[in-house]
């Protein structure tokens, strides 16, 4: 595939992750990164994880991508680093797998995986999307939260078979994997960024929704499809919660619908302009700010939904989420 000319793209110096960050992942990682030593405490739980020996089967059976293989995804890798201004790049490898996909994955040193599939199907800007997509998640320490979820499903088929303790999995599950799904939609707006392109984001989302048919596909329909999703009556309403309840990320439709939405916030071109918080400022951020804007999001969506049960659903996990988040908050103030 020839290489498509670069085009002229803002930088976001000092951006920092908080800019992308989909409010109620955003109030997640803000409180959890309020509590001292309390990614030590995850990294010490994951030690089951050996990250050098996950890294050793990549680099003995992938392709590391460099200046000499896959020198088209090295250099995609570096253009949206400078874009997002990325204090370090994270390596980058490419697997044998003909299924569409990515992941972002380790403790100390989180590396890219691309399967083939999603390098066949995308073209340069596209692979620039899902490629800044990653490189969002390691931005935002996704990757440890998501090894941690991913070990605790590897355990919990054994701790649901001790008493009194499956319904407590379960719930713990689910809200991880809630969380998840929230930070695939934080990682869809640091690919934007990256890109600047919304047409690309949503292309990227079409074609993985449609196996690559782009040229049998609607954007008008596309998008009037997921507004169909979102006005569910209250059947459906029961069944989204069903159907999602162990997904670690959104539908497809759902995740384009949900970054047009942003789009159209105002909030993405406030951002390119430079209108960001900056990653110096972070250790200034506040529980309570984090707490206030996942509370917006959620009355936004009961507002924008018709879905009976995701109204309610999103309001009380609005209300009770805002509530710890502000106690833990005044607490921790009162401890200080």
């Amino acid at each position: 595939m020839s290489q498509q000319p670069a085009r002229p793209r803002a930088t976001l110096s000092d951006i920092s992750s908080r800019a992308w960050e989909h409010p109620a992942d955003q109030g997640a990682l803000v409180a959890l990164r309020k509590l001292k030593g309390f990614d030590s405490l995850l990294k010490a739980i994951s030690g089951m994880f050996n990250e050098r020996a996950v890294r050793l089967v990549f680099l003995g059976s992938a392709i590391r991508a460099d200046e000499r293989q896959f020198p088209r995804l090295h250099r995609i890798l570096g253009e949206v680093g400078r874009t997002l201004d990325a204090p370090e790049l994270p390596e980058l490898y490419v697997v044998a797998n003909p299924v569409p996909g990515a992941l972002t994955i380790g403790m100390n040193k989180p590396f890219i995986v691309l399967n083939s599939g999603l390098v066949d199907l995308l073209d340069d800007e596209e692979l620039r999307f899902a490629v800044a997509h990653e490189l969002g998640h390691a931005m935002s320490g996704h990757a440890v939260y998501q090894t941690m979820l991913q070990r605790l499903l590897q355990f919990s088929g054994v701790l649901t078979a001790i008493p009194l303790t499956g319904l407590g999995i379960r719930a713990i599950v689910a809200a991880l994997y809630e969380w998840s799904r929230k930070s695939e939609l934080s990682a869809d707006r640091a690919g934007l960024l990256a890109t600047q392109d919304p047409a690309t984001a949503f292309r990227v989302h079409m074609k993985l929704a449609s196996g690559g048919h782009l040229d049998d596909l609607d954007p008008t329909s596309f998008f009037a499809q997921g507004q169909e999703y979102d006005d569910a009556d209250l059947r459906d309403s029961v069944l989204k919660l069903l159907l999602v309840e162990n997904r670690s990320h959104p539908f497809l439709v759902v995740r384009a619908t949900e970054l047009r939405r942003w789009v159209d916030s105002g909030d993405y071109t406030a951002i390119l302009t430079g209108t960001y918080p900056k990653r110096q400022d972070d250790d200034q951020a506040k529980l309570s700010d984090a707490a206030k804007a996942a509370a917006r999001s959620y009355s936004e969506s009961f507002k924008q939904s018709q879905d009976a049960v995701g109204k309610m659903v999103h309001e009380v996990a609005g209300v009770l989420g805002s509530v710890k988040l502000w106690l833990d908050d005044t607490f921790r103030k009162g401890e200080d």
